[in-house]
C-alpha cells in the first residue's frame, strides 16, 4: 500500500489545492496530511499575533474538512525551519511515505528548507507545485527571457498569457475509503490576538462566500471606491490569500464568471490588476533572492543616510505625528491588524520621505501588525514607496500627507472614526486641525505636526541626491 503525504504550509484549503489534488489522484493510496508549526521561525519573520489567530482558525477548519474526507492531519511543533526538515523525514519514516506533495513557497528561507527536505528523503518521490500564483515564476518573461523590472509591461504580458490559456482550478478531493475521522481541536503555541471575523473570514467556506459576494456585488465599483478609506470598497480578501485559504486562480475564475469582460479591461479589471501586482512581487523574489535579505533592488539607494530618530519612529507607530490621515491609518492597523491600501502608501511615504527613516524599519513593523502580512507583497509595497524597488516611484515623488487626506477623506469621516480627539473639528479644517485651533483659540488633545512637510521634502531630496551621486 502506498502512502501519500501532503505537507501544508501557506495553503490552508481543500479547494483548488494543487498538492492535495495530486496526492488524492490515486484511489489506492493512503493519503495523510502534515502541518508543522515553527514558533521561533515565525517570531524571526515577525508574524503578527492576529495572523497567528487567523491561521489557527483556518487550520482547525482544514483539519475538519480533511477528516470529513477520511484524511488525517498530523500536527507537529518544532522551533524553526531547520528542525522541520528532520520532522518531515521522521513522519515520512513513521508513516512509510512513498510520495511527498507540497506547494512551493518563494521566499529564500522557505526554498532552502524545501531543498534540504528533498535531499533528506532520497527514497521518497517529492513533488512541488506552483500553487500560490496564477502563472508560475519564469512563465512571464521579456523577449530576452529576463524577468520584467516594470509592472505595466509585466501585466500586459501576463494578460496575454491568460487570454491564450487560463490556469485551471482543481476540485476538492472526494472522500477516501474508510469514511470520516474524528478530530481534536488544534492550538498554535504562538502569541495571538483576536481578529474581527466579520472582516476576515475565519474558515475556507466563508472565504469562498466572501469572494463570490465581492465579485457579484462590489467589484464593478472597485475602481471608483478603492481609494477612499471611509467606504468599504475593497475586497478584504488579502488575509485569505496570504495564508492560502483562497488561491488566486479561484479569484480569477470567480471574477470571470461574474464579470466576463474582465480580461478586455471591463468591470473588475482594476481588481485583477491588484492580483497581478501580487504575482509580480512573487515572481520578483524568486528571481532576485537578495530581496529576501532586506536588500534594495536599486543598489545606490543603500547609500541613503537614514535618520535614527526613536521619538519620530514612536510617534509614527502610535499614530501621533500630527498629520491626521497618517495617524488615523496607523491606529486602524494597530487596532484591527489591517490597513487600507491607499493608506499603506501614505503612511509608508511619510515614514520614509518625511521622517527619512529606513524603509526596512517600516516593513518590519507592518509585518508584525498585519493580519494579511505577506512577505513579497509587503516588501514590494515598501520598496515602491521608498523608490528603491524595480517599479519604484521616482525618488522625487513624495506624497503630501495633507493633500492626500483632503483628496481621499475630504470630509474627514475616516479620520474622525480613528481620532476621536478631533471629533469637534469642522470638516473643512480636519486635515490641518492646528491651523483652525490656533485661530479659534481652542486647545486640542492632539500633537502638533512633528515635522514640516515642505522642509522634510527638501531634506529627503537632498539625501537621495547625495546617495545617487555618491
Amino acid at each position: 500500500m502506498t502512502t501519500h503525504l501532503v505537507w501544508f504550509r501557506t495553503d490552508l484549503r481543500v479547494h483548488d489545492n494543487l498538492a492535495l489534488a495530486a496526492a488524492c489522484r490515486s484511489a489506492n493510496a493512503t493519503v495523510k496530511a502534515l502541518f508543522i508549526a515553527t514558533p521561533k521561525q515565525w517570531q524571526q519573520h515577525l508574524m503578527a499575533p492576529r495572523q497567528a489567530a487567523l491561521i489557527e482558525s483556518h487550520l482547525n477548519a482544514l483539519q475538519q474538512a480533511l477528516a470529513e474526507r477520511g484524511i488525517e492531519l498530523i500536527y507537529r511543533e518544532v522551533d524553526d525551519f531547520a528542525a522541520s526538515v528532520q520532522t518531515v523525514a521522521e513522519v515520512c519514516e513513521q508513516e512509510q511515505v512513498s510520495h511527498l506533495f507540497y506547494n512551493y513557497q518563494y521566499e529564500l528561507n522557505e526554498r532552502q528548507r524545501d531543498a534540504a527536505v528533498e535531499k533528506a528523503l532520497p527514497n521518497v518521490a517529492c513533488q512541488g507545485f506552483d500553487d500560490s500564483v496564477m502563472l508560475a515564476p519564469g512563465s512571464v518573461m521579456t523577449g530576452n527571457r529576463e524577468m520584467f523590472k516594470v509592472f505595466t509591461p509585466f501585466k500586459n504580458a501576463f494578460l496575454r498569457r491568460l487570454k491564450e490559456d487560463l490556469p485551471e482550478c482543481v476540485a476538492a478531493p472526494q472522500p477516501r475509503e474508510g469514511g470520516a475521522l474524528k478530530v481534536e481541536p488544534l492550538s498554535l503555541n504562538y502569541p495571538q490576538q483576536p481578529f474581527d471575523e466579520k472582516l476576515f473570514p475565519p474558515d475556507e467556506k466563508q472565504a469562498i462566500a466572501r469572494l463570490r459576494h465581492f465579485c457579484q456585488h462590489q467589484v464593478a465599483e472597485y475602481e471608483q471606491q478603492r481609494d477612499f478609506p471611509a467606504i468599504e470598497g475593497t475586497s478584504r480578501l488579502s488575509a485569505s490569500l496570504a495564508i492560502g485559504a483562497l488561491s488566486p486562480r479561484q479569484c480569477l475564475h470567480r471574477l470571470l464568471a461574474e464579470q466576463p469582460g474582465v480580461l478586455e479591461g471591463g468591470p473588475g479589471a482594476v481588481w485583477l490588476s491588484e492580483l497581478i501586482w501580487r504575482e509580480f512581487y512573487r515572481h520578483l523574489i524568486t528571481y532576485h533572492p537578495a530581496l529576501c535579505k532586506h536588500r534594495p533592488f536599486i543598489t545606490w539607494t543603500e547609500k541613503v543616510q537614514w535618520q535614527d530618530n526613536p521619538q519620530h519612529l514612536e510617534a509614527w507607530k502610535k499614530g501621533m505625528t500630527g498629520y491626521p490621515i497618517v495617524d488615523a491609518a496607523m491606529r486602524q492597523m494597530n487596532e484591527t491588524g489591517w490597513m487600507h491600501n491607499r493608506l499603506r502608501m501614505i503612511t509608508a511615504s511619510f515614514l520614509i520621505k518625511d521622517l527619512l527613516i529606513d524603509w526596512r524599519v517600516g516593513e518590519r513593523y507592518f509585518m508584525a501588525q498585519l493580519v494579511d502580512g505577506d512577505y513579497a507583497a509587503n516588501n514590494g509595497g515598501w520598496q515602491w514607496a521608498a523608490s528603491t524597488g524595480t517599479d519604484a516611484a521616482p525618488y522625487f515623488r513624495i506624497f503630501n500627507p495633507t493633500t492626500q487626506g483632503e483628496r481621499f477623506d475630504a470630509e474627514g469621516e475616516f479620520i474622525r472614526r480613528w481620532l476621536p480627539e478631533l471629533k469637534n473639528v469642522p470638516p473643512k479644517a480636519i486635515h490641518q486641525p492646528w491651523v483652525w485651533a490656533d485661530k479659534q483659540g481652542v486647545k486640542l488633545d492632539y500633537p502638533r505636526p512633528i515635522v514640516d512637510h515642505k522642509q522634510a521634502r527638501s531634506a529627503t531630496l537632498a539625501a537621495y541626491e547625495a546617495a545617487r551621486k555618491g
